[in-house]
């Protein structure tokens, strides 16, 4: 997937990874997608309920080993 910002919160724990998240999405135009890596596993919850409360769309989300991968998409 093809995201227009990238951020990498790898080794970052909690509440940095959704910190920085909130801090480039206020950057992004609505529409854009940001894709996110972290380590830390609170992210998952993390991330998807923050991204529902604020409208923003989780387009997706993967794992690989012990990387966590979201891309999101900001609404309006």
């Amino acid at each position: 997937m093809k995201a227009d910002y990238f951020v990498d919160a790898k080794g970052l724990a909690c509440p940095m990874p959704l910190i920085k998240t909130r801090e480039t999405m206020n950057e992004l135009a609505n529409g854009q997608i940001l894709e996110v890596h972290t380590t830390d596993k609170g992210s998952v919850k993390d991330l998807s309920a923050w991204a529902k409360a604020r409208g923003h769309k989780m387009l997706k989300h993967e794992q690989d080993q012990d990387i966590y991968k979201f891309w999101i998409q900001k609404g309006s």
